[in-house]
């Protein structure tokens, strides 16, 4: 049986995603020669794997392994004239994951440099290379997009305007990765989320939300409702949240994510109780956890 439009399918009900991938190559022993990315060539039974593992515990939408598979990003392994390629190939990976019967959303991440006039980064310079990302993933197969883990609007919009000047029509989901701090919930250059809301909706996204940055279960709980109270009244926008398993504690150096799947779930109930209908993890967030929300949502 056909799919439903992806568009269509944001209406009828939670739509539950993946949870983190970076964390799942290192534990498969992946290593990688040239980036996360280029496992999508390298490596491609190892990203396959990843994605069918969150398919069987619930998932009804995956993101491609393309976090960073921009030229800009890809330049620095020498990787950007690859760009459309790798990105073709890590949308027919989580395709084959998905079936016919599951949704495929192209992630497309940050750049990791500045625009003018913080950076020397010019605004269609990243356009550029947000497009070939864009049509890189639309020939492997995806459904829609999401634009994530970004922290300043300049570079959000220029995204969205990518995208739109390759598919014009194409689902549009947002992110952008908040940390709480004592005025508020701000990203790392200082948007709030209300500031985030009132700029996106403009831009006639489908879904605005959030995912990573550093908080506990009860700040994302509140950060879901200070962003469900900015979308309301905005028919057509769906809530978007991607939490990480709580607030990491470093021990011997590395980041530990102390929550426990169950838990992970019992916070998604509540923060979909406030209006969110996207639903998944990032940071610290596995096939288990996504199995977790499928449960507790009774999929």
């Amino acid at each position: 049986m056909a799919r439903t439009a992806l568009k269509e399918r944001l209406t009828q009900g939670p739509l539950i995603l993946d949870g983190g991938m970076g964390s799942q190559l290192i534990a498969r022993g992946a290593q990688p020669s040239q980036g996360n990315d280029y496992l999508n060539i390298e490596a491609p039974e190892i990203i396959q794997a990843v994605h069918a593992d969150y398919i069987a515990a619930g998932s009804q939408a995956i993101l491609t392994n393309t976090f960073g598979a921009n030229a800009i990003s890809l330049k620095r392994h020498n990787l950007a004239d690859q760009t459309e390629a790798i990105c073709t190939a890590g949308a027919q990976l989580a395709r084959q994951a998905a079936g016919e019967d599951r949704y495929v959303i192209g992630d497309i991440g940050p750049c990791g440099d500045f625009l003018e006039p913080l950076g020397l980064l010019r605004p269609q310079e990243l356009q550029e290379a947000f497009a070939a990302q864009a049509r890189g993933l639309l020939g492997g197969g995806v459904d829609g997009f999401i634009i994530e883990t970004m922290t300043a609007l300049e570079e959000i919009e220029v995204g969205v305007q990518a995208v739109r000047s390759v598919i014009p029509d194409a689902v549009i989901f947002t992110s952008m990765a908040y940390d709480r701090n004592p005025t508020g919930f701000r990203t790392m250059m200082g948007v709030s989320p209300e500031d985030a809301v009132k700029r996106l909706l403009d831009l006639g996204v489908d879904a605005i939300g959030y995912n990573c940055g550093s908080a506990t279960l009860e700040e994302y709980l509140e950060l879901t409702q200070g962003l469900a109270s900015a979308i309301s009244g905005h028919q057509g926008v769906a809530l978007l949240a991607e939490p990480n398993a709580g607030k990491p504690v470093i021990e011997d150096g590395q980041a530990v994510y102390k929550v426990a799947p169950d838990e992970f779930a019992q916070a998604i109930q509540q923060i979909k109780a406030c209006g969110a209908n996207l639903l998944g993890g990032c940071c610290g967030t596995t096939p288990a956890f996504i199995q977790a929300i499928a449960s507790a949502l009774g999929h």
